[in-house]
Formats: structure tokens, sequence, C-alpha cells
């Protein structure tokens, strides 16, 4: 009797010890995937959070942007949930479904232009993240804008200095180099504003087209199948030959593009029938996109001088802050608002160094141009 008791005690030891084992190391990989809890309370995982599931393919692609231990600084400040950028062929039904991306139609969603997101995603050979920051656990970003507070800064090296560096539109990096640095990680464009001169091709750049009509869909399709490109229905020009193999394109998915309006922007979901519905710019997108891939953000170029018209537009060109000075009211208070952003930002207090500056200014950036944007 003695002998089966202590049996019993012993096997009742032994699965406490692998039960509590267990619920240790569930614990430690979920402190790993979200961080540090808060006072409001965790967010809930994916897999549970939502009426179904993602896919096993599109868990595993979205864990491996979580190999950073520590928690993000913009983690707690905007209550990101990671999400898994590119959409894939093979599940990207499902994955919006999840997302909530079949009941929105474009730009913000796929509903009604599924057969469209199919056509494109077919002709690419990957989803994946770039081979360039695939093995750095904690990614530090740097998202360029084109503005003009660029030129003659001689910001390249340090630009260069971070591991991805996430640029946008036909901002070029060919002779501004000793300004904007060399290497691209990421480049967001659509089919107006793509390169078509191979003088800028760069195999190690992956672009990502931002879909904002059904017709950016056929273009990519008719482009990677070498049909003739229409002009029609594109507000300017598109490119009309593509530069990158299909293996360096990826496709935004429309959830990133829908956070950054609904959730930075705090845009409505509608709009008056007689107002223009407005949209997150391309560098309000790219700085989103930063948040879900990357474990520190900076931002770079995003800074505009609007009390002298004659001040250069972009770092590259021409252009001054005139030709974009159309409505002078909206513009000095945008001004007046950026002013006291940039006061705020933890960057250098030099204001010729004022150029290179941390994650949270995004914010007060986007507020700014929310109440710029909603004054009309």
């Amino acid at each position: 009797m003695k002998r089966i008791l202590l049996f019993f005690i012993l096997a009742a030891a032994v699965m406490y010890g692998i039960l509590h084992g267990n619920l240790w190391r569930n614990n430690l990989y979920w402190i790993s995937f979200y961080g540090q809890t808060s006072s409001v309370g965790a967010s809930p995982s994916y897999e549970t959070s939502g009426v179904t599931q993602l896919p096993p393919t599109a868990v595993e692609r979205r864990s491996a942007l979580d190999t950073c231990l520590l928690k993000p600084a913009f983690d707690s400040l905007l209550g990101v949930d990671k999400i898994y950028p590119f959409l894939c062929a093979n599940d990207f039904i499902r994955v919006a479904e999840f997302q909530g991306s079949d009941k929105f139609e474009l730009p913000y969603g796929i509903k009604r232009a599924e057969q469209f997101f199919r056509l494109a995603l077919s002709r690419l050979e990957s989803c994946g993240l770039s081979n360039e920051d695939d093995n750095i656990a904690c990614r530090r970003c740097v998202v360029v804008g084109n503005g003009g507070v660029l030129r003659n800064k001689t910001l390249g090296e340090k630009i260069d200095s971070y591991d991805v560096i996430i640029r946008m539109n036909n901002g070029p990096v060919i002779g501004y180099e000793e300004d904007v640095g060399r290497r691209t990680t990421f480049r967001l464009f659509y089919p107006e504003s793509m390169f078509s001169d191979p003088i800028h091709y760069d195999p190690n750049t992956t672009v990502v087209l931002i879909v904002f009509k059904p017709r950016d869909l056929k273009w990519l399709w008719k482009i990677l199948s070498g049909q003739k490109i229409s002009d029609k229905g594109f507000w300017k020009k598109p490119a009309k030959n593509m530069i990158y193999k299909s293996s360096q394109i990826r496709i935004l998915d429309p959830s990133i593009t829908r956070k950054t309006a609904y959730e930075l922007l705090r845009f409505p979901t509608r709009f008056p029938k007689k107002e223009k519905p407005k949209h997150p710019t391309t560098g309000l997108i790219a700085i989103t996109l930063a948040f879900h891939i990357c474990h520190e953000v900076h931002l770079a170029g995003f800074k505009y001088d609007f009390t002298d018209r004659n001040s250069s537009l972009h770092y590259y060109g021409n252009e001054t802050m005139s030709q974009m000075m159309q409505d002078l009211a909206q513009m000095l208070f945008a001004g007046k608002c950026l002013k006291a952003t940039w006061s705020q930002m933890a960057g250098s207090r030099d204001k010729d160094h004022m150029h290179l500056n941390p994650l949270p200014n995004a914010l007060f950036w986007a507020v700014c141009l929310q109440s710029w944007w909603q004054a009309d």
C-alpha cells in the first residue's frame, strides 16, 4: 500500500512539473511576442481575436516579425498589433477575411477587387521580406522622405547605417548619395510614381506597390506580362516598363493603409457626398509600414520650410515651396503646427542637424497634417 501511495505522489509531482514547465515556456513566448504588458491589459493574440484564424503560412510570416525580445518604444504609444505587410498569392483571401479587408473596397480593402489582386499576385515570385534584413533580430529603421530639408546636409552616411531604409516614390539616390545615402531596403510606389529609367535599378531593393484602385493591379499584371500599358484611368502617365525583377516586387496589404487612415490620422470612414475623400500620403503609409516591421523607427526628410516660398520642395529637382502653396491659409496653419512639432522633437537641438529624428515625432506630424487636410 505504501509503495502504491508513493507511486501516486511521485507521479503527481512529475505531472505538476511538466504542466508548470509548459506554462512557463508559453508565457515566455507570449512576452517575447508582445513585449511587456501594460496596465490597460495585454493585446489578444491574432489567433483568438477574430471570428476566423490566420492560415498557418500567415502565422509563420507574422512570427518572423517578432524576433526582437525588447519592446518597441512606440508599442504602448500606438497599440500596434503586428501585421505582415505584404500579400501572398496562396492565402491573401483568408488573411483579408481575418484582417477585415474583405469588408472594404479599394484603397483600404480587397472587396470586389479579389480577381485583380489574384492576377497581379500570380505574376510575383515572392512575398517575403527582403533578404537584406532577414537575420536582424531588432531592426533599426529610417523612413526617408523627399523633403528639401535634406539638401546639402550630408546625412547619407548616417542614413546608410540603419538596418532598414524605406524610401518613397521616385525620390532618386543616384547623384544624391552624400545627402540621402546609397542603400534602399524598401521603396513604396504607385504606378504614376514608379521609376522607368534603368539607371535607377538597385538589385538589393524591394519595391512595394500601394494599391489605390483596381487599375493599379491591372497595370502591374500587364507590365509583368509584357502587354501594352494605357494611360487611361491614371492621374498622370504611369511607368510603361518595369525595371525591377518580379522577385523584387511586393503588394502592400491594404490593412496597412487602412490603419494609417483610420487609426493614425483618424479619417472618417465615410465622407460627405460633396467632399472629396482624403487619403494618407505615401510618407505616412511608409511610417505605418515601419511600425509593423521595425523595433526602432527614425524619420529623415519630413520637414518643410513653410516660411520661405523659394525654399526647395524636394532634395532633388528645382521645385520650390511656392508650387506647393495653393491654399496659403491651410499651409500657414500647417507650418505653425509643424514648427511647434519640430521644437518638441527628441533629435538634435542644432537646427542645422534636426533632420533625423526618432519615431514619436511622427505622431505630432500626423496630427498636424490631419488638422490641415480636414480644414477644407
